[in-house]
């Protein structure tokens, strides 16, 4: 494990760095004339490097100071700066003269020598591309003179023409004393290969691989028709882009999925006069289930959904969406990258309260009739731990025996029926009668009062059914029909960002919403100390699905920013 903290501490933070200016430039200055701010390329020219087994490779396709025209108050330069100073390396002397349109990060294999006695040792390579070789080579012998000034073992070889340079520190830790078979070394190997690219990695048996996988091309990433039909999928101008190795990915965690469906996925980010767009492709070579008909505009079940929704879900057809291959991504992903659903069940908590409030199973008992148009929204409050709820469904074969069904558990869970009238509009709610104890005069004795709280209400308006979790919500429905969330300016923006036709919508105000994600996703806190510039410049976030191609799932995330 030390051979890896060492990279990461030195290189791979390095890469991060430069990866993390990219995007900081983005979201700080992304109100200056963006448009001319494309990747350089449309793939990565260091996946030759790289083995077709690979878990993960990462690659920014632009050079990080082509954003500097968007820098203000030089803090990108002190960033700059303060990453590289424990290295005593300087950025703007020694690295940028060089350093071309590409920056690449991959997990070469999962244990560098295969031997399960010393641990798992991952493999890490870093590939830099160059413009000026000789002004490169000069860097890396500077490098690694530093290193060895400082009391590194110094090593060259030769490796099928390439000059390798690499050192190593041997650490003495508890785990050595105890298993003296553990290959625990402090090790960095750099080289320059060709014209094109320099190399990084945490032992130089990384990179005797990649360069074995130029010269034997049918061992590298490019010869994976895997990797071949996601690169297809890749958008022109895309500023970076990663591809996933799913299987590899979950045995890299340890885990065991339940159903494995999609083999690979690719991801590109690429800005957009309004924010940042996230596209990625999931690949199977099975053929996809869509879990409805795409959809051409905005669903009119949106119209109902007030401005002020902090969530909004939006659709058509959930009758199938169990059973779709959305759906096993969704299975495949979070078992992935959680281990478990548990961070995604307290994300729908409202609805687990409300199917274990009701006993109601949400797919047999609503879901299975709605077969039109949807929309389902979340208003939360900063009061309230729990928010508000809206549910539009358009009309359909099977909406009124699904709500007399619903009628029905409401009464057998001892809530009345009882009909109420808004502005003119008929409605259904259901109460619950309950007793409430008044302060009196002792001599007089205590006095009770009836309260009658609502558990629910719906109503017909047009051609939807309207359901919503109480009485103040379901007014602000009626009464602000003209200022829906479809006559939001920044909902507008987002949506317009995703192509269409599509499959709908998941629309995230993240200004309403943060206190409620924050006390259901308490690990979430940290990921905005992380990521802090970006979390306090991001105003709300799109997803949805589209493409055609049957053998992949194609989708989107678009990034909405205060200053876009």
């Amino acid at each position: 494990m030390n051979r890896q903290r060492s990279f990461i501490s030195f290189i791979v933070a390095g890469a991060i760095a430069l990866l993390v200016i990219a995007i900081a430039s983005f979201y700080w200055f992304f109100g200056k004339s963006p448009a001319n701010l494309i990747g350089s390329t449309s793939q990565p020219g260091a996946a030759i490097f790289v083995s077709k087994l690979s878990p993960v490779m990462v690659s920014l396709l632009a050079n990080p100071d082509r954003l500097q025209a968007l820098e203000r108050e030089e803090e990108l330069s002190k960033l700059k700066t303060s990453l590289f100073a424990k290295s005593g390396i300087d950025y703007k002397q020694d690295i940028q003269p060089w350093l071309g349109d590409e920056i690449t990060l991959a997990i070469t294999t999962l244990d560098i020598d295969r031997d399960l006695e010393n641990g798992q040792q991952t493999g890490y390579l870093l590939a830099l591309a160059t413009k000026e070789p000789e002004k490169s080579r000069e860097f890396v012998e500077l490098l690694f003179s530093k290193r060895a000034l400082a009391g590194a073992n110094l090593a060259v070889e030769q490796y099928k023409g390439v000059k390798l340079i690499y050192d190593n520190q041997e650490v003495i830790t508890e785990e050595k004393i105890q298993n003296p078979k553990s290959k625990i070394q402090n090790y960095l190997a750099g080289a320059v290969v060709g014209e094109g690219f320099v190399l990084f990695a945490n032992e130089p048996k990384v990179l005797r691989d990649a360069i074995n996988n130029v010269q034997a091309p049918d061992l590298n990433l490019t010869s994976s028709p895997e990797y071949q039909k996601a690169t297809r999928q890749l958008p022109k101008g895309g500023l970076a882009v990663a591809f996933l190795n799913l299987p590899t990915v979950a045995k890299w965690q340890g885990l065991e999925l339940p159903e494995q469906l999609y083999n690979s996925q690719i991801i590109s980010l690429a800005l957009n006069p309004k924010g940042l767009l996230a596209e990625t492709t999931f690949l199977t070579s099975s053929e996809i289930v869509p879990p409805s008909a795409p959809l051409s505009k905005p669903v009119g079940a949106l119209q109902y959904i007030p401005a002020s929704a902090g969530l909004a879900i939006s659709g058509s057809n959930l009758s199938n969406l169990g059973n779709s291959d959305l759906a096993k991504l969704w299975r495949q992903a979070t078992a992935t990258i959680y281990g478990s659903e548990d961070v995604v069940s307290r994300l729908a908590k409202p609805l687990a309260d409300i199917q274990k409030d009701w006993g109601i199973n949400l797919p047999e008992y609503i879901f299975s009739w709605v077969q039109g148009e949807y929309a389902i929204a979340l208003l939360p409050e900063k009061e309230q731990t729990t928010p508000h709820w809206i549910f539009v469904v358009e009309k359909s074969e099977g909406l009124e025996q699904g709500v007399a069904r619903l009628d029905a558990i409401a009464s057998s869970n001892g809530l009345s029926i009882n009909p109420l009238t808004i502005d003119k509009q008929k409605i259904s709610a259901w109460t619950e009668l309950t007793t409430a104890t008044k302060k009196s005069d002792v001599k007089e004795g205590a006095s009770f009062s009836i309260e009658t709280k609502v558990r629910g209400l719906h109503t017909t308006f047009g051609n939807y059914e309207i359901f919503t979790s109480d009485l103040e919500t379901m007014n602000e429905i009626l009464i602000t029909k003209d200022n829906s969330i479809i006559d939001n300016p920044n909902f507008k923006d987002s949506i317009a960002a995703i192509p269409l036709p599509n499959q709908g919508y998941i629309y995230l105000d993240w200004t309403k919403s943060q206190n409620l994600l924050e006390r259901q996703v308490p690990i979430l806190k940290l990921v905005e100390v992380l990521g802090k510039p970006f979390f306090n410049n991001l105003r709300s976030l799109t997803v949805s699905s589209y493409g055609t191609d049957t053998r992949s799932l194609k989708g989107g995330v678009f990034f909405k920013l205060h200053n876009s």
